[in-house]
């Protein structure tokens, strides 16, 4: 009767309970292993955190030694002196070109008056022959008076084509300097100083030697705890050289493995209970299913079961559940990455999506900057285009 009774409330507690949920052991915990890398060439001269150490966002971990990318920023920095220097000059030298045209065209209407001027005289001196000649024939001036009008009006003649000749050639004048002065215009375009294509140039040299110079000090990219460090003191790192990676402990999740079989009910957000062997069965974790993995194992494995085959023999297969672990219990009771748990999903809740509708509305995960590099080059710049302004004015 004793035997019976139990298996009666085995059975009952089965029906009301059991019968919902299913489990495995074979789950595991997964986390975020974010890599450290370098993105400049140097030797390393300081190490700022070790193996299991714990770090905040934006601390420095390895720091370069940046003697030579502080050489290039200086020389960049020069450079950007120049270039502002000579788009100046050329400011300068075409608002001394705008001048010279001017003082052509002034000349030119002077020519011009001058050559009007030598019209005149030659329609004086041609009537004052014809006047003279008439009066030669009638024998009323003497013929030493008909040659010096004959005299004048060749002179006259001669100052009316120096002053076209003089009007032609301020014409050219005036054509070659609007040349000139279309050539340079040409240079600056209406640009200002720190707009010119010269300028910009030279100011992106700065910010890129201004960035090596600040990634010389690598920093994490997010807080969590220091593993795998490979980097040495005296070390040279190349870019795709790698340093440590960083944990962060408070972004675990469980990824369990359950069988195809059990998948019938399982929804996302229902309620899964884990436990681990580190912590023992008197610590319960509360977990939610976040989703459930659009392939087998099998199917991401580095060598997929080739099941087209003569001797296939059939495999029952397990699809990875992402379960989300609770912050809270998590800092009370931490946990490792690879750590084997045993996850237990209530499936009595089963209006939830099997799969995600929606897209995330934030970043899964970011990392942070310990500063602004930008606003700190673009200070640089300014500064640097200031004080070669102020320079070069008289």
């Amino acid at each position: 009767m004793v035997v019976a009774a139990a298996a009666i409330a085995a059975l009952a507690l089965w029906w009301i309970e059991g019968r919902t949920v299913v489990s495995t052991d074979n789950a595991y915990v997964g986390g975020n292993i974010v890599p450290v890398s370098s993105l400049v060439e140097g030797v390393v001269i300081e190490l700022g955190a070790d193996e299991t150490q714990r770090v905040e966002a934006g601390q420095t971990l390895v720091r370069l030694d940046d003697t030579d990318h502080r050489l290039r920023l200086a020389a960049a920095q020069a450079a950007l002196g120049e270039a502002v220097r000579s788009v100046r000059a050329l400011h300068a030298n075409t608002g001394q070109m705008r001048a010279t045209r001017a003082g052509r065209e002034a000349d030119l209407r002077r020519v011009r008056f001058e050559l009007a001027a030598a019209e005149a005289a030659v329609e004086r001196a041609r009537s004052d022959l014809e006047r003279r000649e008439a009066l030669a024939a009638q024998n009323f001036v003497s013929p030493e008076s008909v040659q010096t009008a004959r005299t004048a009006l060749q002179a006259t003649v001669a100052q009316r084509d120096a002053a076209r000749a003089a009007v032609s050639q301020a014409d050219t004048a005036i054509s070659a300097a609007s040349e000139q002065l279309r050539a340079a215009s040409g240079l600056i375009d209406r640009l200002p100083i720190e707009g010119h294509p010269r300028v910009l140039e030279a100011a992106a040299r700065v910010r890129e030697a201004h960035l090596a110079v600040v990634r010389n000090e690598i920093a994490a990219p997010v807080s969590g705890y220091v593993a795998r460090r490979q980097v040495q003191i005296g070390q040279r790192i190349t870019p795709s050289t790698p340093l440590m990676t960083v944990i962060p402990a408070d972004q675990l999740w469980v990824d369990a493995n359950f069988k195809e079989s059990q998948l019938r009910h399982v929804r996302i957000g229902q309620p899964v209970h884990l436990q681990s062997d580190l912590h023992g069965s008197s610590v319960v974790f509360r977990g939610r299913v976040a989703g459930m993995s659009m392939g087998t194992g099998g199917a991401f494995a580095l060598l997929p079961a080739q099941n087209a085959t003569g001797n296939w023999i059939k495999v029952l297969q397990r699809v990875p559940v992402r379960v989300t672990l609770d912050p809270a219990e998590l800092a009370a009771h931490p946990l490792r990455i690879g750590l084997s748990m045993r996850a237990s999903i209530d499936t009595s809740e089963r209006a939830g999506d099997v799969l995600a509708r929606l897209p995330p509305e934030t970043p899964a995960m970011r990392a942070e900057s310990r500063r602004s590099v930008t606003a700190e080059a673009d200070a640089m710049i300014a500064r640097i285009i200031g004080e070669h302004l102020d320079a070069a004015r008289p």
